[in-house]
């Protein structure tokens, strides 16, 4: 052999080797799940050998595993095609993360089969075809909701872009609340009254659970877990209530979402001490990554909420839409398939915008939540009348220390009036505008509201007699 076939030779032995250990290196990788890694290498492999099976089912799984179900799915169709274990299994997954729940149902079950033929357990497999068969229901539901903002933040503190208002509550990272617990939870969230907060903490078992506190004088009670089924699912976390103080949103990862963290919502039953049976928000609030942390800001009419639907690692879209006063969906039998699909994933929130001056509005008012004024310090905090001669404008006006504690209450109370009365003037707005059967679904939430507004008033009424009671004791001595 002369010495130009032998270097030939070597180079090929020696071009071998350095390919079987980046092949060995990726597989590693691919093995611990880090497939973000290992994705680079098996691009290369499968261009270069584009019938060789395997390396369409490794570069498929890391494209999916790294959201991007669109390019993993020509890889792993092939994978099929050529046979390959667990190709159809992954094959289901991209179809359902694209929103083909008919081509997932109808995969997942040609895959059961096998395993059946093979007498492997099809538990798991039976768990996602019944996910896939949830989702294809979801579907032909989707809420036709108006979004008016999206962006891209950081998901470590993702919080710092809800710009919600003062008469919606506070939210918190756990961390940040509990600064000197030792525990670890989730978020936040402190009523706007200040006298109660919804958090998720971990639990003993290592899952999250949605705890509340009570506002006591001057200290917080302790936690306890929230009754009803809230709790049940694997974690529990990102809790909001609306101003009516039974109305609960929250996420969970439980069976009943369509992958990852979906969004529920729930409500206090105060006949039996419980939440009712949890409903998932469906679509297109969730899907079949993680959504969460539903907020909606009921004085400025809008809500947030987080996704991480096609985001790269540590980043988390924003979503701000205008809530529905009672939930609208679209016709799925007379909308084409496509469209549906793209309004289910949120691909474009302007096709979300039927009423241009609406959506205006409502950025308008989203800017302005953005924007920090400069505002001329008032002359006075407020205006409350002791009598005909007197009235207070601060609290240190007050003398009676109890008639200082009531007024406190007296405030929130009127803030809240505030913020209910606003709500019922736009529910009122929109019942005039809708129609018959539309009216009918709303007829019951305006009745409920009203009702609350009574009562609220005349709460405030009672407790400004209190505190002028309590203040006339002291200043009458």
């Amino acid at each position: 052999m002369n010495k130009k076939h032998i270097l030939f030779f070597l180079f090929g032995l020696l071009s071998m080797t350095i390919s079987a250990q980046t092949l060995a290196e990726a597989k590693a990788l691919y093995e611990k799940g880090q497939y973000e890694k290992a994705k680079p290498a098996f691009k290369k492999f499968v261009k270069a050998q584009p019938a060789n099976g395997n390396y369409n089912l490794w570069y498929g799984v890391c494209c999916l595993e790294n959201a991007e179900p669109a390019e993993a799915l020509k890889y792993l169709e092939n994978a099929v095609k050529k046979r390959i274990p667990s190709g159809q299994l992954y094959l289901a997954r991209a179809y359902n993360d694209l929103y083909r729940f008919e081509d997932a149902i109808e995969t997942y079950e040609t895959y059961i089969s096998d395993l059946k033929k093979r007498k492997r357990p099809t538990e798991a497999a039976e768990q996602l075809l019944e996910k896939s068969k949830a989702n294809l229901r979801l579907l032909k539901g989707v809420e036709e909701v108006c979004f008016v903002d999206s962006f891209v933040v950081d998901k470590a503190n993702f919080l710092n872009a809800y710009k919600i208002s003062p008469e919606s509550g506070k939210l918190y990272m756990y961390n940040a609340y509990f600064e000197d617990a030792d525990k670890r939870g989730g978020t936040v969230y402190e009523t706007e009254l200040g006298n109660k907060l919804y958090y998720s903490e971990m639990q003993p078992d290592n899952t999250l659970s949605i705890l509340a506190r009570n506002k006591l004088l001057d200290k917080w009670s302790e936690g306890t877990l929230l009754p009803g089924s809230i709790n049940e699912a694997m974690n529990a976390n990102y809790p909001y209530v609306l101003t009516d103080g039974v109305t609960i949103y929250y996420a969970s990862d439980g069976p009943d979402s369509m992958g990852g963290y979906d969004i529920f919502v729930t409500r206090y039953n105060t006949n039996t001490d419980a939440y009712l049976t949890p409903e998932n928000v469906g679509m297109p609030f969730n899907s079949p990554y993680n959504d969460y942390m539903y907020v909606v800001d009921e004085f400025n009419n809008l809500g947030w909420f987080a996704s991480d639907r096609y985001q790269p690692e540590g980043k988390v879209c924003i979503y701000v839409f205008i809530p529905n006063v009672s939930k609208q969906v679209y016709n799925y039998e007379s909308m084409d398939p496509k469209k549906m699909v793209s309004l289910a994933q949120l691909h474009s929130i302007k096709d979300t915008w039927k009423d241009l001056d609406a959506v205006k509005a409502a950025q308008e008012r989203v800017t302005k939540m953005n924007v920090n004024k400069v505002q001329t310090a008032p002359k006075y905090d407020f205006q409350f009348v002791i009598d005909d001669q007197t009235t207070y404008y601060r609290l240190g006006d007050f003398r009676s220390p109890k008639a200082k504690k009531l007024y406190g209450n007296h405030s929130q109370l009127e803030q809240s009036y505030k913020q209910l009365q606003e709500k019922l003037n736009r529910m009122r707005s929109e019942y005039a505008r809708a129609a018959k059967q539309e009216k009918e679904r709303m007829s019951a939430a305006i009745l409920d509201l009203e009702k609350r507004v009574r009562q609220l008033s005349a709460e405030i009424e009672q407790t400004a007699i209190q505190v002028r009671y309590q203040e006339k004791q002291v200043t009458t001595k």
